[in-house]
Protein backbone atom coordinates (compact mmCIF):
# COMPACT_ATOMS: atom_id res chain seq x y z
CA UNK A 1 0.00 0.00 0.00
CA UNK A 2 1.21 3.55 -0.59
CA UNK A 3 2.49 5.07 2.39
CA UNK A 4 1.30 8.47 4.09
CA UNK A 5 3.45 11.17 4.59
CA UNK A 6 3.25 14.70 5.28
CA UNK A 7 6.70 16.01 5.25
CA UNK A 8 7.19 18.15 2.68
CA UNK A 9 9.16 17.26 -1.16
CA UNK A 10 11.95 18.83 -1.42
CA UNK A 11 12.21 21.48 -4.08
CA UNK A 12 14.18 24.18 -5.65
CA UNK A 13 12.28 27.29 -5.91
CA UNK A 14 12.97 29.22 -3.00
CA UNK A 15 16.24 31.40 -4.03
CA UNK A 16 18.82 30.99 -1.77
CA UNK A 17 18.60 27.38 -0.38
CA UNK A 18 20.60 24.62 -1.01
CA UNK A 19 18.58 22.91 -3.65
CA UNK A 20 18.23 25.91 -5.28
CA UNK A 21 21.95 26.48 -5.67
CA UNK A 22 22.75 23.33 -7.25
CA UNK A 23 19.88 24.01 -10.23
CA UNK A 24 20.74 27.97 -10.61
CA UNK A 25 25.10 27.73 -10.07
CA UNK A 26 26.01 24.38 -9.98
CA UNK A 27 24.62 22.74 -13.08
CA UNK A 28 25.29 25.72 -15.50
CA UNK A 29 29.27 25.64 -14.20
CA UNK A 30 29.18 21.90 -14.67
CA UNK A 31 28.06 22.59 -18.34
CA UNK A 32 30.76 24.87 -18.63
CA UNK A 33 33.03 21.96 -17.09
CA UNK A 34 32.28 19.56 -19.49
CA UNK A 35 32.29 21.21 -22.67
CA UNK A 36 35.76 22.08 -21.87
CA UNK A 37 36.85 19.18 -20.78
CA UNK A 38 36.95 17.19 -24.26
CA UNK A 39 37.22 18.51 -27.57
CA UNK A 40 33.53 18.25 -28.60
CA UNK A 41 32.16 19.09 -31.86
CA UNK A 42 29.92 21.73 -32.96
CA UNK A 43 26.80 19.58 -32.59
CA UNK A 44 27.20 18.67 -29.12
CA UNK A 45 28.04 22.26 -28.14
CA UNK A 46 25.11 22.95 -29.54
CA UNK A 47 22.84 20.83 -27.53
CA UNK A 48 25.34 21.99 -24.36
CA UNK A 49 24.11 25.67 -24.83
CA UNK A 50 20.10 24.48 -25.39
CA UNK A 51 20.71 22.97 -22.44
CA UNK A 52 22.23 25.89 -20.29
CA UNK A 53 19.51 28.03 -21.46
CA UNK A 54 17.05 25.73 -20.56
CA UNK A 55 18.39 25.40 -17.00
CA UNK A 56 18.43 28.71 -16.17
CA UNK A 57 14.88 30.13 -17.95
CA UNK A 58 13.05 27.35 -19.71
CA UNK A 59 11.20 24.53 -19.17
CA UNK A 60 11.92 21.08 -19.02
CA UNK A 61 11.96 18.80 -22.23
CA UNK A 62 11.58 16.15 -22.97
CA UNK A 63 14.06 13.38 -24.40
CA UNK A 64 13.76 13.36 -27.90
CA UNK A 65 11.99 10.92 -29.87
CA UNK A 66 14.71 8.42 -30.44
CA UNK A 67 15.64 8.15 -26.55
CA UNK A 68 16.25 4.64 -25.90
CA UNK A 69 14.87 4.62 -22.44
CA UNK A 70 12.38 7.49 -23.47
CA UNK A 71 9.24 5.34 -22.48
CA UNK A 72 10.92 4.72 -19.03
CA UNK A 73 11.13 8.31 -18.34
CA UNK A 74 7.64 8.97 -19.23
CA UNK A 75 6.97 6.45 -16.97
CA UNK A 76 9.09 7.92 -14.14
CA UNK A 77 8.03 11.77 -15.00
CA UNK A 78 4.57 12.45 -13.01
CA UNK A 79 4.18 15.55 -14.40
CA UNK A 80 6.98 17.44 -14.17
CA UNK A 81 8.22 17.81 -18.28
CA UNK A 82 6.58 21.12 -19.07
CA UNK A 83 7.21 23.24 -15.97
CA UNK A 84 9.75 24.74 -14.63
CA UNK A 85 13.09 22.69 -13.03
CA UNK A 86 12.43 24.76 -10.15
CA UNK A 87 8.99 23.29 -9.56
CA UNK A 88 10.52 19.67 -9.88
CA UNK A 89 10.98 17.35 -7.10
CA UNK A 90 14.62 18.28 -6.44
CA UNK A 91 15.59 14.21 -6.78
CA UNK A 92 13.82 14.09 -9.75
CA UNK A 93 15.44 17.86 -11.23
CA UNK A 94 18.67 16.52 -10.72
CA UNK A 95 18.59 12.81 -12.22
CA UNK A 96 16.84 14.34 -15.09
CA UNK A 97 19.52 17.43 -15.45
CA UNK A 98 22.23 14.42 -15.95
CA UNK A 99 20.60 12.46 -18.48
CA UNK A 100 19.91 15.25 -20.83
CA UNK A 101 23.63 15.72 -20.19
CA UNK A 102 24.21 12.48 -21.54
CA UNK A 103 21.91 13.13 -24.46
CA UNK A 104 24.06 16.20 -24.72
CA UNK A 105 27.58 15.08 -25.44
CA UNK A 106 26.06 12.13 -27.53
CA UNK A 107 26.49 8.93 -25.03
CA UNK A 108 23.65 7.14 -25.90
CA UNK A 109 23.72 8.02 -29.83
CA UNK A 110 25.29 6.02 -32.52
CA UNK A 111 28.93 7.54 -33.42
CA UNK A 112 32.24 7.93 -31.86
CA UNK A 113 31.36 9.72 -28.94
CA UNK A 114 28.83 6.61 -27.77
CA UNK A 115 29.51 5.33 -24.40
CA UNK A 116 32.52 8.06 -23.39
CA UNK A 117 31.82 9.04 -19.58
CA UNK A 118 31.49 13.03 -19.75
CA UNK A 119 33.17 12.77 -16.08
CA UNK A 120 35.83 10.53 -16.58
CA UNK A 121 38.79 13.04 -16.40
CA UNK A 122 37.63 14.13 -12.96
CA UNK A 123 37.01 10.72 -11.98
CA UNK A 124 40.62 9.94 -12.93
CA UNK A 125 42.38 12.95 -11.87
CA UNK A 126 41.21 12.09 -7.92
CA UNK A 127 43.24 8.58 -8.58
CA UNK A 128 46.64 10.56 -9.78
CA UNK A 129 47.39 13.34 -6.72
CA UNK A 130 49.72 12.96 -3.80
CA UNK A 131 46.60 12.18 -1.69
CA UNK A 132 45.52 9.54 -3.03
CA UNK A 133 48.96 7.47 -2.88
CA UNK A 134 49.40 8.90 0.69
CA UNK A 135 45.75 6.94 1.67
CA UNK A 136 47.13 3.85 -0.01
CA UNK A 137 50.55 4.12 1.55
CA UNK A 138 48.58 4.65 5.05
CA UNK A 139 47.37 0.50 4.99
CA UNK A 140 51.04 -0.11 5.56
CA UNK A 141 50.79 1.05 9.15
CA UNK A 142 46.82 0.26 9.81
CA UNK A 143 47.74 -3.06 9.03
CA UNK A 144 50.16 -3.66 12.25
CA UNK A 145 47.07 -2.92 13.94
CA UNK A 146 44.45 -5.59 15.10
CA UNK A 147 42.25 -7.02 13.07
CA UNK A 148 38.93 -6.20 14.53
CA UNK A 149 40.87 -2.43 14.79
CA UNK A 150 41.34 -2.35 10.79
CA UNK A 151 38.27 -3.21 9.89
CA UNK A 152 36.76 -0.62 12.08
CA UNK A 153 39.36 1.94 10.45
CA UNK A 154 38.45 0.78 6.97
CA UNK A 155 34.77 1.49 7.86
CA UNK A 156 35.58 5.41 9.07
CA UNK A 157 37.42 5.27 5.76
CA UNK A 158 34.51 4.10 3.59
CA UNK A 159 32.41 6.57 5.72
CA UNK A 160 34.43 9.50 4.86
CA UNK A 161 34.96 8.63 1.73
CA UNK A 162 37.49 11.44 -0.24
CA UNK A 163 38.62 12.27 3.80
CA UNK A 164 39.64 8.39 4.02
CA UNK A 165 42.97 10.06 4.82
CA UNK A 166 41.46 11.23 8.12
CA UNK A 167 40.59 7.77 8.87
CA UNK A 168 43.54 6.02 8.03
CA UNK A 169 45.82 8.27 9.66
CA UNK A 170 44.01 8.84 12.61
CA UNK A 171 42.72 5.90 13.27
CA UNK A 172 45.64 3.66 12.15
CA UNK A 173 47.06 6.05 15.52
CA UNK A 174 44.27 4.56 17.60
CA UNK A 175 42.18 7.69 17.13
CA UNK A 176 38.44 8.15 15.59
CA UNK A 177 38.14 10.15 12.93
CA UNK A 178 36.68 13.11 13.85
CA UNK A 179 35.57 11.69 17.58
CA UNK A 180 32.31 9.69 18.39
CA UNK A 181 28.88 10.41 17.69
CA UNK A 182 27.20 12.63 20.27
CA UNK A 183 26.03 16.51 20.34
CA UNK A 184 28.36 18.71 18.48
CA UNK A 185 30.52 16.14 16.64
CA UNK A 186 31.15 15.29 13.61
CA UNK A 187 29.47 11.70 13.47
CA UNK A 188 26.21 12.81 14.32
CA UNK A 189 24.90 8.97 14.76
CA UNK A 190 27.04 5.91 15.21
CA UNK A 191 25.53 2.42 15.02
CA UNK A 192 28.78 0.75 13.69
CA UNK A 193 28.89 -1.99 16.19
CA UNK A 194 25.52 -2.62 15.61
CA UNK A 195 26.37 -3.31 11.68
CA UNK A 196 29.39 -5.39 12.98
CA UNK A 197 26.92 -7.48 15.42
CA UNK A 198 25.22 -8.55 12.16
CA UNK A 199 28.83 -9.33 10.68
CA UNK A 200 29.91 -12.14 13.26
CA UNK A 201 33.03 -13.69 11.51
CA UNK A 202 32.85 -17.26 9.43
CA UNK A 203 29.09 -16.61 9.08
CA UNK A 204 27.30 -17.57 5.28
CA UNK A 205 26.97 -13.45 5.20
CA UNK A 206 25.77 -11.66 1.72
CA UNK A 207 26.67 -8.26 1.96
CA UNK A 208 25.22 -5.68 -0.64
CA UNK A 209 27.41 -2.20 -1.09
CA UNK A 210 25.79 0.17 -2.86
CA UNK A 211 28.05 2.53 -4.09
CA UNK A 212 28.13 6.09 -4.36
CA UNK A 213 30.79 7.99 -5.78
CA UNK A 214 33.83 7.17 -8.11
CA UNK A 215 37.91 7.97 -7.76
CA UNK A 216 39.03 8.50 -4.00
CA UNK A 217 35.39 7.65 -1.96
CA UNK A 218 35.38 4.05 -4.38
CA UNK A 219 38.66 3.02 -3.34
CA UNK A 220 37.97 2.80 0.40
CA UNK A 221 34.73 1.02 -0.20
CA UNK A 222 36.73 -1.63 -2.10
CA UNK A 223 39.06 -1.59 0.62
CA UNK A 224 36.44 -2.45 3.51
CA UNK A 225 35.06 -4.91 0.76
CA UNK A 226 38.38 -6.65 1.02
CA UNK A 227 38.08 -6.51 4.56
CA UNK A 228 35.29 -8.10 4.93
CA UNK A 229 35.98 -10.73 2.32
CA UNK A 230 39.18 -11.74 3.60
CA UNK A 231 37.87 -12.04 7.18
CA UNK A 232 35.25 -13.55 7.02
CA UNK A 233 32.46 -11.20 7.47
CA UNK A 234 31.34 -11.92 4.10
CA UNK A 235 31.62 -14.31 1.90
CA UNK A 236 30.08 -12.85 -1.03
CA UNK A 237 29.60 -9.43 -1.40
CA UNK A 238 27.31 -8.06 -4.50
CA UNK A 239 28.79 -4.09 -5.40
CA UNK A 240 26.05 -2.44 -6.90
CA UNK A 241 26.99 0.46 -9.34
CA UNK A 242 25.06 2.61 -11.81
CA UNK A 243 24.58 1.45 -15.13
CA UNK A 244 26.24 4.60 -17.14
CA UNK A 245 27.31 7.61 -16.08
CA UNK A 246 25.26 10.00 -13.49
CA UNK A 247 25.99 13.31 -10.75
CA UNK A 248 29.49 13.80 -12.16
CA UNK A 249 31.25 11.29 -9.79
CA UNK A 250 28.77 8.50 -9.39
CA UNK A 251 30.68 4.85 -9.70
CA UNK A 252 30.32 2.75 -12.84
CA UNK A 253 31.23 -0.57 -13.90
CA UNK A 254 34.47 1.19 -15.53
CA UNK A 255 35.64 3.28 -12.30
CA UNK A 256 35.92 0.05 -10.21
CA UNK A 257 37.88 -1.64 -12.98
CA UNK A 258 39.74 1.90 -12.53
CA UNK A 259 40.42 1.53 -8.95
CA UNK A 260 41.14 -2.14 -8.63
CA UNK A 261 44.37 -0.98 -11.34
CA UNK A 262 45.18 2.28 -9.36
CA UNK A 263 45.59 -0.12 -6.27
CA UNK A 264 47.06 -3.23 -7.87
CA UNK A 265 49.29 -0.75 -9.21
CA UNK A 266 50.39 0.09 -5.83
CA UNK A 267 53.03 -1.17 -3.66
CA UNK A 268 52.58 -3.37 -0.04
CA UNK A 269 49.07 -3.79 1.72
CA UNK A 270 47.14 -1.98 -1.00
CA UNK A 271 48.37 -4.09 -3.67
CA UNK A 272 47.53 -7.06 -2.08
CA UNK A 273 44.06 -6.08 -1.79
CA UNK A 274 43.43 -4.77 -4.97
CA UNK A 275 44.89 -8.15 -5.85
CA UNK A 276 42.69 -10.08 -3.76
CA UNK A 277 39.70 -8.62 -5.04
CA UNK A 278 40.50 -8.83 -8.61
CA UNK A 279 41.03 -12.59 -7.95
CA UNK A 280 37.67 -12.06 -6.04
CA UNK A 281 35.50 -11.47 -9.02
CA UNK A 282 36.79 -14.43 -11.08
CA UNK A 283 35.58 -16.48 -8.66
CA UNK A 284 32.39 -14.99 -7.79
CA UNK A 285 32.71 -13.65 -4.44
CA UNK A 286 32.47 -10.25 -5.28
CA UNK A 287 30.09 -9.42 -7.59
CA UNK A 288 29.52 -6.11 -9.68
CA UNK A 289 25.67 -5.14 -11.01
CA UNK A 290 24.56 -2.08 -12.51
CA UNK A 291 20.60 -2.23 -12.56
CA UNK A 292 18.78 0.69 -14.44
CA UNK A 293 16.92 1.62 -11.23
CA UNK A 294 20.17 2.54 -9.94
CA UNK A 295 19.66 5.94 -12.53
CA UNK A 296 15.78 6.24 -11.39
CA UNK A 297 14.51 9.88 -9.66
CA UNK A 298 12.50 7.59 -7.60
CA UNK A 299 13.13 6.43 -3.75
CA UNK A 300 14.15 2.95 -3.36
CA UNK A 301 10.63 2.46 -1.76
CA UNK A 302 9.53 2.39 -5.30
CA UNK A 303 12.29 -0.60 -6.00
CA UNK A 304 11.21 -3.04 -8.25
CA UNK A 305 10.95 -6.39 -7.40
CA UNK A 306 13.99 -7.53 -8.62
CA UNK A 307 16.19 -5.24 -6.84
CA UNK A 308 13.62 -5.97 -3.93
CA UNK A 309 14.70 -9.52 -4.06
CA UNK A 310 18.51 -9.18 -4.56
CA UNK A 311 18.24 -7.03 -1.25
CA UNK A 312 16.04 -9.46 0.21
CA UNK A 313 18.57 -12.00 0.09
CA UNK A 314 21.29 -10.29 2.00
CA UNK A 315 22.73 -10.24 5.40
CA UNK A 316 22.57 -6.54 5.06
CA UNK A 317 22.88 -3.94 2.80
CA UNK A 318 24.77 -1.05 2.94
CA UNK A 319 23.96 2.36 1.34
CA UNK A 320 26.73 4.16 0.62
CA UNK A 321 26.74 7.93 0.21
CA UNK A 322 24.63 10.95 0.42
CA UNK A 323 22.19 10.60 -2.88
CA UNK A 324 21.45 6.72 -1.29
CA UNK A 325 20.21 8.31 1.74
CA UNK A 326 18.30 10.59 -0.04
CA UNK A 327 16.37 7.61 -2.04
CA UNK A 328 16.43 5.50 1.00
CA UNK A 329 14.68 7.76 3.35
CA UNK A 330 12.67 9.78 0.90
CA UNK A 331 14.11 13.17 -0.58
CA UNK A 332 11.21 15.34 2.29
CA UNK A 333 11.75 17.80 4.81
CA UNK A 334 11.70 15.32 7.36
CA UNK A 335 11.93 16.41 11.34
CA UNK A 336 15.38 15.66 11.72
CA UNK A 337 13.95 13.37 15.04
CA UNK A 338 12.14 11.17 12.80
CA UNK A 339 13.23 7.43 13.64
CA UNK A 340 15.28 5.90 10.82
CA UNK A 341 13.57 2.59 11.52
CA UNK A 342 10.44 4.18 10.74
CA UNK A 343 11.37 5.72 7.21
CA UNK A 344 13.16 2.37 6.12
CA UNK A 345 10.62 0.08 7.81
CA UNK A 346 9.62 -1.02 3.80
CA UNK A 347 13.36 -1.95 2.79
CA UNK A 348 13.09 -5.64 2.49
CA UNK A 349 15.93 -6.92 4.61
CA UNK A 350 18.62 -5.27 7.14
CA UNK A 351 19.81 -1.86 5.88
CA UNK A 352 22.64 0.54 6.83
CA UNK A 353 23.37 4.07 6.10
CA UNK A 354 26.80 5.28 5.52
CA UNK A 355 26.71 8.75 5.01
CA UNK A 356 28.57 12.54 4.89
CA UNK A 357 26.30 14.76 5.18
CA UNK A 358 25.80 16.99 1.62
CA UNK A 359 22.05 17.72 1.32
CA UNK A 360 19.27 18.28 3.49
CA UNK A 361 17.85 15.43 4.52
CA UNK A 362 18.02 13.93 7.80
CA UNK A 363 16.54 11.60 10.24
CA UNK A 364 17.13 9.38 13.35
CA UNK A 365 18.79 12.27 15.17
CA UNK A 366 17.95 12.81 18.93
CA UNK A 367 16.74 15.87 20.19
CA UNK A 368 19.88 16.65 22.07
CA UNK A 369 22.25 16.18 19.07
CA UNK A 370 19.65 18.27 16.75
CA UNK A 371 19.68 21.08 19.35
CA UNK A 372 23.67 21.09 19.35
CA UNK A 373 24.14 21.06 15.39
CA UNK A 374 21.68 23.85 15.21
CA UNK A 375 23.31 26.54 17.77
CA UNK A 376 26.40 25.83 16.59
CA UNK A 377 26.13 25.71 12.33
CA UNK A 378 22.79 26.78 11.66
CA UNK A 379 21.35 24.18 8.86
CA UNK A 380 25.06 24.37 7.23
CA UNK A 381 25.82 21.51 9.25
CA UNK A 382 23.07 19.38 7.01
CA UNK A 383 24.89 20.33 3.56
CA UNK A 384 28.35 20.77 3.88
CA UNK A 385 29.64 17.17 4.42
CA UNK A 386 31.51 17.75 7.55
CA UNK A 387 28.93 15.67 9.51
CA UNK A 388 28.51 12.08 8.70
CA UNK A 389 26.00 9.04 9.75
CA UNK A 390 26.30 5.63 10.38
CA UNK A 391 22.52 4.48 11.03
CA UNK A 392 21.65 0.68 10.47
CA UNK A 393 18.00 -0.56 10.63
CA UNK A 394 18.50 -4.77 11.77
Amino acid sequence: MPEIVDAPVILSNEPGSFSWGVLSERHPALIRRVREAFPYGPGQHRALDVLLGECAEGVIEPLGSGARDRELWARWDRGHVGGSWFDAPFLWAESYFYRRLLDAVGYFGPGPWQGIDPFRPFKLAELRTGEAEAELAALDLLATRPVDEQGRALLQGSLWGNRADLGFHLLAGGGAAGGGAGAGGPLVADDSETLWSLLPAGGPNTVCVVADNAGRELVPDLLLIDHLLRYGHAEHVVLHVKPHPYFVSDATTADVIDCLRHMRRADGVAGAAGGRLWEATGRGRLVVRAHAFSCAPLPYADMPDDLRQDFAEATVTIMKGDLNYRRLVGDRLWPATTPFAERTAYFPGPVAALRTLKSEVIVGLDERTEAALVAAHDRRWRTGGTHALIQVRR
